[in-house]
């Protein structure tokens, strides 16, 4: 006995490990969807800084490479879904062009030489700082699915802007003045702005950045009362910096082990399976013949009567408990409008005919007679005798046919 149960456990410790082996694991599975992050998650800053140039219709007299001013940008955002974010900060940008008239506009003149092909002018420049906001879209996840960790991501944008400008006052010595206001002085005005943000990835949380921009611009410009909207290219480069969790959650899926060769577990499985469905089937194949099998034909059943009031030997006289029956007899008679038929019976084992002929009258009388007694009208009362046995059980059996019976007439 000993021995078995030292190969028992010897036997356990081999299969644990098998077993262990087949635990499924789960993983997050990209390919499966994503799952929007929590509100801390996903977060960003970027800084940006280039060159913009503006093109209004009279700077088109002004030489290109002397059009191009510097521009700034600092934004804090958020991305709520692999492809949909949002970002918002403030942005610096320096405008520089022809004026139409020198009085008019009362900014910096420049010397001549800015402008193309001998042209003459005045130039004018104006310094623009306020707030703006985008919605991103993430392109490459888009196109190409999310994956983390990858290296390049171009993002679509489109947003609005709102700025306070100051401009270079034309008084000798340069100074730069806030042209609140003034409406020919560059007060308040509105951009709308669309553009590709190019992201290429440092390490988990930095990017380098690459925004080529497009703004229309509502400024005063070309002389005095034309404040209109005019195009603003620019192109910056900057840094991206993402906070916490970069990547989104995906799915759990649960993931199979590896296959191992365990072909007799396997064997002794399908018998298992195979004795499963025999008995499966077998029990259907009993049930199908049960329930196809013709019922035989039930007896009739026999009324019974309301009551039955029993005798000993050669006694008509209703004894004992028997009071009882007749009572709760009356009782249900006095509550019903049936009319009744009362037997009178004495066993044909003992005595002779005439003799049982008489205590079958007595005591089918002795009944009617209580029955009336207790309010039963007399004519919902029929009385009548039957010579042969209540029962014919045999002589052992004679007490039960001693006895009235009474039934409901129909």
């Amino acid at each position: 006995m000993k021995k078995i149960t030292l190969f028992a456990f010897a036997c356990a410790m081999l299969v644990a490990p098998a077993v262990n082996a087949q635990e499924v694991t789960y993983v997050e599975d990209p390919a499966q969807g994503y799952i929007f992050n929590n509100m801390k998650d996903n977060w960003f800053i970027q800084g940006e800084g280039g060159v913009g140039v503006m093109m209004s219709y009279k700077d088109a007299d002004v030489k290109f490479g002397k059009r191009l001013a510097p521009k700034a940008d600092l934004f804090i955002g958020k991305w709520f879904s692999p492809l949909l974010g949002f970002r918002f900060g403030g942005h610096f940008d320096q405008m520089i062009g022809k004026a139409g008239e020198m009085s008019a506009i009362g900014l910096r003149t420049w010397d001549t030489e800015i402008m193309k092909d001998g042209e003459k002018g005045y130039g004018q420049k104006f310094n623009r700082f306020g707030i703006t906001g985008d919605i991103l879209f993430n392109l490459t996840n888009w196109l190409c699915g999310y994956r983390p960790g990858r290296f390049y991501n171009a993002t679509l944008y489109a947003g609005a802007a709102m700025s306070w400008n100051v401009y270079r006052e034309n008084n000798g010595n340069g100074d730069f003045k806030y042209a609140g206001g003034k409406k020919d002085h560059h007060d308040r005005n509105f951009a709308l702005q669309a553009g590709l943000l190019n992201s290429f990835a440092l390490s988990k949380h930095l990017d380098l950045l690459l925004d080529l921009r497009f703004d229309m611009v509502q400024e005063h410009v070309d002389g005095s009362g034309h404040k209109t909207w005019i195009e603003y290219p620019s192109a910056l480069l900057g840094l991206g910096y993402k906070f916490g969790k970069t990547e989104w959650n995906a799915p759990v899926v649960p993931v199979c082990p590896p296959c191992i060769d365990q072909s007799g577990l396997i064997n002794d499985l399908r018998n298992k399976l195979e004795g499963a469905n025999a008995k499966i089937a077998s029990l259907q194949k009993q049930l199908d013949d049960c329930l196809s099998r013709v019922c035989p034909d039930q007896p009739k059943q026999v009324d019974a009567p309301l009551a039955t009031i029993y005798y000993p030997i050669n006694v008509s006289k209703i004894v004992g408990v028997q009071n009882d029956v007749v009572n709760a007899v009356a009782d249900v008679m006095a509550n019903e409008n049936s009319n009744y038929k009362l037997t009178g019976w004495a066993d044909n084992y003992t005595g002779n005919d005439q003799i049982n002929v008489r205590l079958r009258k007595d005591r089918v009388a002795g009944v009617k007679k209580a029955l009336v007694g207790k309010g039963i009208a007399e004519g919902r009362l029929e009385t009548t005798i039957n010579n042969n046995n209540l029962v014919d059980y045999g002589p052992k059996s004679a007490s039960l046919s001693r006895a009235v019976t009474i039934e409901r007439k129909k």
